[in-house]
């Protein structure tokens, strides 16, 4: 820490902490403060005590940040920063410490002299996890000595007092700084089996974000330790990004600008795939449905890239602009802007969504100016963007011309469907279903067992085209897609219309083998890339159909894993007749299940079991999805022998 930051450190007293209400609802309505009380909801107790000391760097009091997992379930957070203030608030006659714990909205980020920059809006973190936890410790090191305090489910046990030594897992070397230990309450939780590789992804995008941040974590669940640091800051982001794929720039062009009181600091560079790969970050928080920094850097983009061409003659005057998705196609950028934390505001309880209007024009002047000159000073690179963005609108343009081949506009509301369609009679959206089904054998099953009223089937004659790697003029020709296509109903690129969706339940149903799983993921790649709007509605499922049939006597029973199906036989020869009279099918295809099978097992609403879809952390799955589907081989390679000792074969 510098001097100034220690002089500063001295001034951030109890004076700065300020209660705005008090703890009580908190256990009584857990959702209403972390969303859930399943995984999600505990990952949030978690991030909510890192929040806050990543707000001690992004004000520049931290440099490492330590987070353990331990096996007993308990999480320590430590940090180097300023430490709670433990002074006496004489309103309240107690430690600032014990009112920031167990006061709902009491903090350092409502007052002056706190924290500028947070990410922590409401202040209501800390709180709320002691509330939520069955036990707590916190220990604070400031002024040379550490203090400590003791809750029990969001009650402290006794006074913020001096102890002479640590009982928790501190940051090696660290002189001040605050540490954090909870056990998540099971009175409160289904679970408190948190998800190392969840928070990973996590933390370690805000070490890419906090220029200057070391963070550490330690799961002694699996015995790993990491250290994430990053000197490039989001031009590392970037790159980390695009590691598996072939760049057109050499190195990310980056931009790093304060315009009026907003922090601007973006990073970006084009890689010859398809798919537009584009993260937001307000304060550090990730805003996956953008908000007004995301529309800021879309408009510069687009400006930049047509003004440079057009003053360039790579587009005359007798052609059209280059639209947004032209410019943004195969583009991999980082949008972070940071701004007073008293003036943040998200739409929504999730912060999903960037609301300061004010930081729109922000985010636009300062990329228009550093892109217009990046283009100017690097001419090569310039013009392999451009020529990237070119291609992209004559794709475009051959896609529509091919759209409007093999969609029209009857198809479109229900008319002219796919013959290979098998339509349910149910008209409301909400109340119909879409099997997409592997085989022709099983398509015939699937035809004769389901309920017609609601449910509607679409078999695949095979493997389908990689979209991965094709651009959407290719994919409207493979015969497969555009029936899916047209069956759907919601059109695809220019012409989607999410709200016409002819299914509010589209269920991908493949056999559980080899090829399966490959028809599965073709199929997976095809929405995730195309059609993300299905995925986004909770509207894509996977069928799970049994891999047995156990039957003994007149008492059968479908079952789903080996595991599953030994320790069934084990209960049935447990009872009278020992072994004999057990038959035991193997499913090794859809179509082997005769229809009335298929209903009972696979497709009864009662009865069945389905997957959803869900996307919790785009950048990863696009890499997932870059690394498995695209033109390079090595990094798929690599991937295969990685995890080749987890693969579930059915050879």
């Amino acid at each position: 820490m510098s001097e100034i930051a220690k002089k500063e450190a001295k001034n951030y007293t109890a004076k700065q902490i300020q209660v705005l209400e008090g703890l009580d609802p908190v256990r009584k309505r857990p959702g209403m403060y972390i969303g859930s009380t399943d995984q999600t909801g505990l990952h949030h107790l978690t991030t909510e005590i890192v929040n806050n000391s990543v707000d001690e760097a992004m004000a520049g009091y931290c440099d490492e940040i330590q987070v353990v997992f331990h096996q007993d379930n308990k999480v320590t957070v430590s940090d180097s920063g300023r430490g709670i203030p433990v002074d006496i608030m004489p309103q309240y006659k107690v430690s600032a410490l014990e009112i920031v714990m167990t006061k709902l909205h009491a903090g350092g980020k409502f007052g002056e002299g706190g924290y500028k920059i947070s990410g922590g809006l409401h202040g209501v973190g800390s709180s709320v996890v002691n509330a939520l936890s069955e036990w707590m410790r916190v220990e604070v090191k400031r002024d040379g000595k550490i203090y400590a305090q003791d809750y029990s489910r969001g009650k402290p046990k006794g006074k913020v007092t001096p102890v002479k030594k640590t009982e928790l897992d501190w940051i090696a070397g660290a002189e001040t700084g605050t540490t954090t230990s909870f056990l998540p309450d099971k009175q409160i939780f289904d679970s408190l089996d948190i998800n190392y590789e969840n928070l990973r992804e996590q933390y370690r995008e805000y070490a890419y974000l906090t220029g200057g941040l070391k963070f550490h974590l330690v799961d002694e669940r699996l015995n790993l330790k990491e250290t994430f640091y990053f000197e490039g800051g989001v031009r590392s982001f970037v790159q980390a990004l695009n590691r598996h794929k072939e760049v057109v720039q050499a190195e990310p062009f980056h931009v790093h600008k304060q315009y009026e009181e907003v922090d601007v600091e973006i990073a970006l560079q084009y890689n010859n795939g398809f798919a537009e790969n584009v993260v937001s970050f307000a304060n550090n928080i990730k805003t996956p449905e953008g908000g007004s920094h995301l529309t800021g850097f879309k408009t510069a983009i687009t400006r930049c890239i047509n003004d440079y061409a057009r003053r360039q003659g790579y587009l005359k005057d007798n052609h059209d602009n280059l639209t947004g998705e032209d410019t943004r196609e195969g583009l991999t950028a980082v949008v972070s802007v940071k701004i007073d934390s008293q003036l943040l505001q998200f739409e929504g309880q999730t912060k999903a969504k960037l609301g300061n209007a004010e930081v729109r024009p922000a985010v636009e002047a300062v990329l228009k100016e550093a892109l217009d000159a990046y283009l100017e000073e690097n001419p090569r690179e310039a013009q392999a963007i451009v020529a990237k963005n070119i291609l992209a609108a004559q794709a475009r343009q051959a896609a529509r011309a091919a759209r409007e081949t093999v969609i029209r506009k009857g198809a479109l509301e229900g008319s002219a469907l796919p013959g290979k369609l098998a339509d349910c009679q149910e008209k409301d959206p909400a109340k119909s279903e879409l099997f997409i089904v592997e085989g022709d054998s099983a398509g015939g099953s699937a035809k004769q067992g389901r309920d017609r009223a609601t449910q509607a089937i679409l078999p695949l004659g095979g493997k389908i085209l990689n979209t991965e790697r094709n651009r959407l003029d290719k994919i409207l020709k493979f015969e497969e897609l555009k029936d899916l296509i047209i069956a759907m109903g919601m059109g695809i690129g220019e012409s989607l219309e999410p709200g016409k969706l002819r299914y509010h339940k589209i269920i991908i149903m493949c056999d559980a083998d080899v090829d399966g799983e490959h028809i599965k993921t073709l199929l997976l790649t095809f929405f995730f890339r195309h059609l993300p709007a299905v995925i986004d509605g909770g509207y894509l499922f996977v069928a799970r159909p049994p891999l047995y049939r156990v039957q003994k006597g007149k008492e059968i029973h479908y079952v789903y894993s080996d595991e599953e199906k030994d320790e069934l036989v084990k209960y049935l020869t447990g009872k009278e007749g020992g072994e004999k009279g057990v038959v035991i099918q193997r499913f090794k295809g859809l179509g082997e299940m005769n229809p009335e099978q298929l209903w009972e097992t696979t497709m009864s609403p009662e009865t069945r079991l389905l997957k959803l879809v869900t996307v919790e952390d785009s950048p990863k799955a696009d890499e997932v999805f870059s690394t498995l589907m695209g033109d390079e081989v090595l990094p798929r390679k690599r991937f295969i022998q990685t995890h080749a000792k987890r693969a579930e074969l059915d050879i």
